[in-house]
C-alpha cells in the first residue's frame, strides 16, 4: 500500500498520520472516523500555487469545495491564497460563515435556484458561471431588480470525452452541463449574454471530467477553448479575457493509478496556451483552474473497526467494518478502487486475500474486493486511504447510520472539525403529527 503525506508506520507498528497514532485516535474519537492530514493539504495547495500562480502569468487557483467542505477547510484554503468554487447555497453559506472573502468565490451549478442566485448577488461573489438559457434570463432579471452588475462566465461543453468513468465525464456533447459548442448553442448563448444589460461576460468555463491522468486531455481542452474565444472575437468583436479550465486532475487511489505531477500539469497548460494564442493571434486570457479531489483526496483516511468475519471455503472471505457505503458511496457508484492497511498491525506481512464489506443492508455495500492483509481478527482497525474527496461530502444516513466525525491532524495534534453524529441527531428534523402520537391510557 502506498503511504501519502505524513503517513508513517511507527515503532509500535501502528499507522501514524500527522504525528498522531491512529490506534489512539480510534480510542479517543471512535470509529468510523475520517482523518484529514492538514500538512498534506497545505503542501498540495502550495504546489498548485507555485506551479500555476507563480509559474504562469495572470493565473488563479480555485478549490472545488464539493470535494470536501467544512468551516476549517475554508480557513485553510483562504490562508493558502486559493479561491473557492461552490455549487449550492449550502456551500456558499458555509464559506461565508467561515468569513471567506466572497469576491474570491465562484458559484457553479446547473440548476441554481432563485434564492441561491439572490444570495450570490447580495454577498457579491466574484463570478457566477451560467449553465443554461433559463438561468441566464433569471440572473439578469434578478440583477436588474437589485440594480447590480454581475460578473459571469458561460459554461461551454467542448465535446471532449476524457478517459474516466462515464458518470464523471462532463465535457462530452451529451452532458447535462453547459452550452454545446459544436451545434451552435454556445454562439447563441454568448450573443444573448452580450445583450443583457446587467450581465458582464468576463469569459468562458469548461470542465471535461474528473480523475483524469492523461495530460493530453487538458492540452486539447486549451486548444479548443482558445480557438473558440478567438473565433468569437472575430465574429462579435467582443474580447473574452478569462478562461476557467475547471478541474479533473487525477490522484492515486490504488495500484495502476499513475497521476502526473502538478508541475507537469501546469507546464502542459502553459505550453498549450502559448501555442494556441500564438496560432490564433489572440491575447492570452487569465487562466483559472479548479482542483478539488487532487487537493484533499490523498490527505484523507477513513478508520474502521473490523467486526464480523465470514469465510466461504474456496470462494471468498468477507471482512465487515463498522461503516460502508453510507460513509463512502464511491465503490458502489463508480466501482472506485481503494487500498487499505491494518492500522494496528501495519508492519505485519499480508498473508490472506479478503474482501472488505460494509454494514449496510445492501449486497452492493462492498468497499474493497480481494485485498491482501495480515490474518484479520475482529477488533482490528482498518485504515482505507485516499478518502479525503467525495466521502464525507457524499455520506448519508442510509439505514439510519450516524455520519462519522472528522478530525484534522497536524504535528501530533488532533482537532475535531466535524462532530460525530449521535442517534438523537438522526431525529432532529423528524416531526410526529398529533394524530399519530400514541394514546396514553389513564390509570384506573
Amino acid at each position: 500500500m502506498r503511504l501519502h503525506g505524513t503517513q508513517v508506520i511507527n515503532q509500535q507498528g501502528h499507522l501514524e498520520i500527522g504525528g498522531c497514532d491512529t490506534v489512539e485516535l480510534a480510542s479517543q474519537f471512535g470509529t468510523p472516523l475520517y482523518i484529514m492530514d492538514e500538512t498534506h493539504i497545505r503542501d498540495i495547495c502550495r504546489q498548485y500555487h507555485s506551479s500555476f500562480v507563480k509559474g504562469m502569468e495572470n493565473t488563479e487557483v480555485i478549490y472545488a469545495s464539493k470535494a470536501f467542505l467544512t468551516l476549517a477547510m475554508c480557513r485553510i484554503i483562504e490562508e493558502e491564497s486559493l479561491g473557492l468554487d461552490v455549487v449550492s447555497g449550502g456551500e456558499l453559506y458555509t464559506a461565508l460563515q467561515a468569513d471567506f472573502a466572497p469576491e474570491h468565490i465562484c458559484f457553479h451549478g446547473n440548476n441554481k435556484s432563485r434564492e441561491e442566485l439572490l444570495m450570490a448577488i447580495n454577498v457579491g461573489v466574484g463570478r457566477i458561471v451560467i449553465d443554461n438559457f433559463y438561468e441566464m434570463s433569471l440572473l439578469n432579471d434578478l440583477a436588474k431588480e437589485m440594480n447590480q452588475q454581475v460578473n459571469v462566465l458561460l459554461r461551454i461543453t467542448p465535446g471532449i470525452e476524457a478517459h474516466t468513468h462515464e458518470y464523471i465525464q462532463t465535457g462530452q456533447i451529451d452532458s447535462k452541463f453547459g452550452f454545446t459548442l459544436s451545434n451552435g448553442t454556445a454562439d447563441q448563448a454568448l450573443d444573448l449574454a452580450f445583450c443583457y444589460s446587467n450581465l458582464e461576460v468576463k469569459g468562458l468555463h469548461a470542465h471535461i471530467g474528473s480523475q483524469i491522468f492523461e495530460l493530453d486531455s487538458f492540452r486539447h481542452e486549451v486548444q479548443i477553448m482558445i480557438k473558440y474565444m478567438a473565433d468569437t472575437h472575430v465574429r462579435t468583436s467582443c474580447l473574452l479575457k478569462e478562461l476557467n479550465l475547471g478541474g479533473g486532475f487525477g490522484i492515486y487511489y490504488a495500484s495502476g493509478d499513475e497521476p502526473a505531477k502538478i508541475s507537469d500539469y501546469a507546464e502542459t497548460v502553459k505550453v498549450a496556451l502559448e501555442e494556441a494564442c500564438q496560432c490564433k493571434n489572440f491575447p492570452c486570457p487569465k487562466i483559472v483552474i479548479e482542483p478539488g479531489r487532487s487537493i484533499v483526496g490523498t490527505a484523507g483516511t477513513t478508520l474502521y473497526t473490523i467486526g464480523s468475519i465470514k469465510e466461504i471455503p474456496g470462494i471468498r472471505k468477507y471482512v465487515a467494518v463498522d461503516g460502508g457505503m453510507a460513509d463512502n458511496p464511491r465503490p458502489s457508484l463508480y466501482q472506485a478502487r481503494y487500498e487499505s492497511i491494518l492500522a494496528n498491525r501495519s508492519n505485519e506481512e499480508a498473508t490472506e486475500s479478503v474482501s472488505i464489506t460494509g454494514k449496510c443492508c445492501e449486497s452492493g455495500d462492498m468497499l474493497i474486493w480481494d485485498i491482501y492483509l495480515p490474518k484479520v481478527n475482529s477488533g482490528d482497525l482498518l485504515a482505507v486511504t485516499s478518502t479525503g474527496a467525495y466521502n464525507y461530502s457524499m455520506s448519508s444516513n442510509y439505514n439510519r447510520l450516524t455520519r462519522p466525525g472528522v478530525v484534522l491532524v497536524k504535528d501530533g495534534q488532533a482537532d475535531v472539525i466535524v462532530k460525530r453524529e449521535t442517534h438523537s441527531d438522526l431525529l432532529r428534523n423528524d416531526v410526529l403529527p398529533e394524530r399519530l402520537k400514541p394514546v396514553k391510557m389513564a390509570s384506573p
